[in-house]
């Protein structure tokens, strides 16, 4: 019981970090891949060389 207490510990803090940072990012690349999208339709728009 106490290894598995254990490992909750020890495991559970990155975990969260890693969930936290993973939330966080998803919207900046939601945010990214429009960005892109925009960019590549005023690309074309121009007539790329």
């Amino acid at each position: 019981m106490d290894e598995l207490i254990g490992a909750v510990s020890n495991v559970g803090f990155p975990m969260a970090v890693t969930a936290f940072l993973l939330v966080r990012i998803e919207g900046r690349l939601g945010q990214l891949n429009d960005s892109i999208q925009k960019l590549t339709q005023v690309i074309a728009a121009r007539g790329a060389v």
